[in-house]
């Protein structure tokens, strides 16, 4: 069974783009195949975030200019530094990038109305079906646009997990709370299962000298995440303190792959297994 995951949020800066890429990268050191998807599509990052370029976009699949192994390439190569082993041979990374370029982003406006937008999420899903079928992916990981959009909203509707990650600030908090009550709720009426991450939680920004894994949490955001599930029943995975080593770097690139023993890296093998182990 393929396990479809998409990371949302109410809006930018909360880490979407860092988690889902590290995420996908632990997930291929346990051996699993996955494929990542930036359908960020108003302002794509991934194809930064590897520094790669690739000929096809995850555009041309949707325009009917390619098929699944031209725009959703394999990128397990890129995964590891030169001279370092993959330590599990059978995971695949397959990475779907979104075209950066003015046209292609406005080409995504240019369409208007319900059969318009219904006709791009069966695309969607036709995507999904094929990544399934001919990549016989385990995982597909979805880095979606922020906040109540068209593209956003089909993103969503494609997966089976969604993980909604938010900031404490005021505006984050009840943003999240509307997209909880206006949007979630008719996914997990149908069957996904929502979660709540809050990263780049303050109070706790540690040097990347250190392997502290085991951070005591924060009363005011436990409080914060169980109105949050006493209110809407979303779940919560554990917090992601700000880790300022990572917040601040000049570019950030898999932590994960690059140090394993950081106390994100550790956090976020949490987090997966959290998640996992409710499947």
């Amino acid at each position: 069974m393929t396990h479809c995951i998409a990371i949302h949020s109410y809006k930018g800066g909360t880490g979407k783009t860092t988690i889902a890429a590290n995420a996908a990268a632990l997930l291929v050191q346990m051996g699993k195949k996955v494929a990542i998807l930036d359908l960020d599509v108003y302002a794509p990052s991934l194809h930064n975030y590897f520094k790669t370029n690739p000929k096809k976009w995850i555009n041309d699949f949707l325009d009917n200019n390619a098929d699944i192994h031209e725009s959703i390439i394999d990128t397990t190569p890129l995964l590891f530094p030169q001279g370092q082993e993959q330590t599990n041979s059978k995971g695949r990374l397959y990475t779907g990038f979104s075209n950066p370029s003015r046209d292609a982003i406005f080409k995504f406006e240019m369409g208007n109305g319900t059969d318009y937008w219904k006709k791009q999420f069966r695309k969607l899903v036709f995507l999904r079906e094929q990544i399934i079928t001919k990549l016989d992916a385990d995982y597909i990981i979805i880095d979606t646009s922020p906040g109540i959009r068209h593209w956003s909203i089909n993103a969503l509707s494609i997966a089976d997990k969604l993980i909604l990650t938010m900031k404490m600030d005021d505006l984050d908090i009840e943003g999240t709370k509307k997209l909880l009550f206006e949007i979630y709720t008719t996914f997990v009426r149908f069957g996904a299962i929502s979660y709540i991450l809050l990263n780049r939680v303050s109070g706790y920004c540690i040097p990347c000298n250190t392997i502290q894994s085991n951070i005591v949490e924060n009363q005011d955001h436990k409080k914060v995440l169980e109105e949050l599930h006493a209110a809407t029943g979303a779940n919560s995975l554990s917090p992601l303190p700000c880790y300022c080593d990572i917040q601040f770097s000049p570019r950030e690139f898999l932590t994960v792959i690059n140090n394993p023993n950081h106390p994100f890296s550790l956090r976020l093998k949490n987090i997966i297994n959290e998640m996992t182990n409710t499947t």
